[in-house]
């Protein structure tokens, strides 16, 4: 415990001369020590000094004069918000912890889609396996798989869905031939309903995926446009990540700059 000098000040003032008549009642064990190792005071802790404290601070508003108890509640309130703020070092006035929060959100969601998407090619692979081989790009072969559905369905007429989805008419009539020549087992109506519904989920996150670089990019372009100039919004993002905020990231000097872009996690 640190002795504040206002403390110290209300104490000298306060209390009286015979030091070693006078007890003081303290809520703060280290507080105590302190004023009586810098003031010589005895000092009490716990027990009926926590129940006197609990009763002021139950009617301080009628202890105090001019002081109303919405005054009083409202100044608690303040004095929470002051101290929880300091105590997480949480600053309102930040910029860049929308860029934190949303480079790290992008990571994640690049890994959950990734293992789903893995889902679904080994799920709809029992029934269409040459799919796999044909279409490598994970959020093209998921649009296929709720588009397809059933391989035996699949006809000429859906030869320009196919072609809207793939871009590539060569592509997408190898799709066509490997389904009326596939290997695969047969599928029932129930599976392909489950198939088709977390393919439209992945797709979903794929799609809000996108939608989310876009929102980091115009954040990055406002907040940092010098560093996204450099090294580009996702890496810059990465980085003020890294550092733990754009403040941080400034005042490093170029040594520990270089070490966190030797991480491999700030280039996936």
């Amino acid at each position: 415990g640190i002795l504040h000098e206002d403390l110290r000040l209300l104490l000298e003032t306060s209390m009286p001369a015979k030091k070693k008549k006078a007890l003081l009642g303290v809520a703060d064990a280290k507080i105590g020590a302190a004023i009586l190792e810098e003031l010589g005071y005895q000092c009490q802790t716990g027990g009926v000094v926590a129940e006197i404290l609990r009763g002021i601070r139950l009617h301080f508003h009628a202890l105090v004069k001019g002081l109303t108890a919405q005054s009083a509640s409202k100044a608690q309130l303040g004095l929470g918000h002051s101290y929880s703020r300091a105590k997480v070092k949480f600053n309102v006035n930040r910029v860049d912890n929308m860029i934190i929060q949303s480079i790290s959100l992008l990571d994640q969601l690049d890994k959950d889609i990734n293992t789903f998407s893995m889902r679904v090619r080994e799920w709809y692979g029992y029934h269409f396996p040459e799919l796999i081989k044909i279409v490598s790009e994970n959020y093209t072969y998921c649009q296929l798989a709720k588009f397809i559905g059933n391989r035996k369905e699949l006809s000429e007429e859906s030869l320009e869905g196919l072609e809207e989805i793939v871009m590539d008419s060569a592509k997408a009539q190898a799709i066509l031939e490997a389904s009326r020549s596939s290997m695969g087992m047969d599928i029932s109506p129930l599976d392909l309903i489950n198939i088709e519904s977390f393919s439209s989920r992945v797709i979903s996150l794929s799609e809000y995926r996108k939608g989310l670089q876009e929102y980091l990019r115009s954040k990055m372009s406002q907040v940092a446009p010098s560093l996204s100039a450099l090294i580009g919004e996702v890496v810059g993002a990465r980085l003020i990540s890294h550092a733990g905020s754009l403040t941080n990231l400034a005042k490093y000097p170029a040594s520990t700059v270089q070490i966190l872009g030797a991480e491999k996690a700030l280039f996936r």
